[in-house]
């Protein structure tokens, strides 16, 4: 991703931004994400039970920090598929600045892990695969990553996708909470991701991923990690939820509490925002691809098609006749 020129660190107090960051002396680079008003709109419209909202606005998080490496155009989706209260999260995020999300879960279940105390994220989602795809658009070819889910949430889930597919040292956090005020409840979500991304050949070494065939005693190749990068995780790693989420505590002030001492570098924010895809003329070109026996089964009792988007919740209706004329 390209970046303005960097200058000193100073307030933005903006929400819906991801910020991207250079802790140069450690070979660092990286991105905070606040998200407000974006992550609220989309949790809201569907009026999730808070295990599943929080599930879902870190998922909103996680692929707005590495969705927003993308240039003006392209898509990055987040997708899982599982077994647990939870099987379905999908976020879309197309660039330069559009995120949306949902949900799909077993009610009767979630209501059961609640009664037992045990709805954690890493519950709700079970077993089962996570799934990071990448459209650029143009002449590039689109990408999959698919990482197992066995038990751990998004945050492990993410480093291991780049230990695995990227081979980036990485360090994801997530947090997400409901703030409630005299006006009401609002949902907020935060994320830093930190990577370790070094010039010379030698920093950028990996071991190699366990080999599954090999016998019983054989020696793994290990590379112990690079001083660099074991400060810039251990600085990351004292992030505490709250200072994610705190709207009061802007993104380049976060940055400053933990990289002070080393020198931080801020670029231009990226903006972003709650929207879907949905319009009348994509949903109507959709109903055209359905047979008229098809649409026929879809008309309610008020004599109309109704379609709800699974994302945005808006709900739209349609007048049959203007699919089948004869009807």
């Amino acid at each position: 991703m390209m970046a303005s020129p960097s200058r000193p660190v100073s307030d933005f107090g903006l929400d819906d931004v991801a910020l991207p960051f250079a802790v140069e002396p450690l070979d660092v680079r990286g991105r905070v994400v606040r998200l407000g008003p974006s992550v609220d709109a989309i949790l809201s419209s569907h009026g999730y039970p808070a295990p599943v909202a929080r599930l879902l606005g870190e998922a909103a998080a996680l692929t707005a920090l590495m969705g927003a490496a993308l240039k003006l155009e392209g898509r990055f989706q987040l997708q899982t598929r599982s077994d647990g209260p939870v099987d379905m999260l999908v976020v879309d995020f197309d660039a330069p600045d559009r995120l949306r999300a949902f949900a799909r879960f077993d009610a009767a279940r979630l209501a059961q892990m609640q009664a037992q105390g045990g709805a954690t994220p890493a519950a709700l989602l079970g077993k089962g695969h996570l799934a990071f795809t990448i459209e650029q658009g143009g002449d590039f070819s689109r990408y999959q990553g698919l990482v197992a889910l066995a038990g751990q949430g998004l945050e492990e889930a993410a480093h291991e996708y780049f230990r695995q597919s990227e081979q980036i040292p990485t360090l994801v956090r997530l947090a997400v909470a409901e703030s409630v005020t005299g006006e009401g409840s609002r949902w907020r979500a935060g994320g830093l991701m930190v990577q370790f991304l070094p010039q010379a050949s030698e920093g950028r070494r990996a071991p190699d991923l366990p080999p599954g065939d090999a016998p019983a005693g054989a020696l793994v190749e290990e590379i112990p990690e690079d001083d660099a990068w074991a400060e810039a995780r251990a600085l990351a790693g004292t992030v505490e939820d709250h200072e994610l989420v705190d709207p009061l505590l802007s993104s380049e002030r976060l940055l400053f509490r933990l990289f002070h001492e080393r020198g931080v570098k801020v670029f231009e924010p990226r903006p972003l925002r709650q929207a879907c895809r949905c319009t009348d003329l994509r949903i109507r070109d959709m109903l055209r691809q359905f047979t008229p026996q098809e649409r026929r089964d879809m008309v309610g009792d008020d004599g109309r098609i109704g379609v709800t988007c699974e994302f945005c919740s808006t709900h739209r209706d349609f007048d049959p006749g203007e699919f089948d004329p004869s009807a």
